[in-house]
């Protein structure tokens, strides 16, 4: 699962005691089906697996905690996400990283931004403990691709500047995610539910 943020290297952290957690929203299943069939056309035009071998998903905050933190850091996060209202997320085209990354666009990005701000706490914390810097999303995005050559990149954003994608989902919760090493699968710590969505209110 990719992060967006570059991370100590495996050993490194590992050694330290160091897990890896993200805060991730996904994309419901019609979304996420078309969302991996956008990821496999990928991989059949340009052959990069990596497209295939990460799951749909947006991070909101991505860091860098010791195992008995862990308690803590749920209570948190479950505390600002009993605050907060369930949110519509548009995903509108295809933008870029340079040189390395293909994403589609997330048209309305103040929920996540509103989000992230809420979680400084977070990055208040783990800095406390001796841990680095908390990653908090600003340019919230859903990969298609990342690891990518500079050639195979500017090919791929070429062609997909003329390429549509407009997709609407429900975001009601979300996941906390952990793992050891830098390219382990994510195991699921917590999935923390937002307040019901009301009409008429801005989120």
């Amino acid at each position: 699962m990719e992060t967006g943020i570059v991370l100590p290297t495996t050993a490194s952290f590992t050694r330290k005691g160091l897990y890896e957690y993200l805060l991730v929203a996904h994309p419901d299943a019609a979304v996420n089906n078309k969302i991996n069939q956008e990821k496999q056309n990928f991989y059949d035009q340009y052959g990069e697996k990596i497209a295939i071998k990460t799951k749909p998903h947006i991070t909101i905050a991505n860091f860098l905690a010791r195992e008995p933190m862990e308690e803590t850091l749920i209570r948190w996060i479950g505390r600002i996400c009993s605050s907060r209202q369930s949110f519509s997320v548009s995903l509108n085209n295809y933008s870029g990283f340079p040189p390395h990354t293909v994403y589609l666009r997330v048209q309305n990005p103040k929920p996540f931004q509103h989000l992230a701000s809420e979680l400084r706490v977070i990055d208040n914390y783990v800095r406390s403990n001796a841990c680095p810097p908390a990653h908090l999303i600003k340019t919230p995005h859903l990969t298609i691709a990342r690891q990518l050559s500079e050639t195979v990149y500017l090919k791929a954003l070429m062609d997909y500047s003329q390429k549509t994608f407009h997709e609407t989902f429900l975001v009601d919760e979300l996941v906390l995610l952990r793992r050891g090493q830098q390219y382990e699968t994510c195991k699921t710590v917590n999935v923390f539910r937002l307040q019901p969505q009301q009409n008429n209110l801005f989120n």
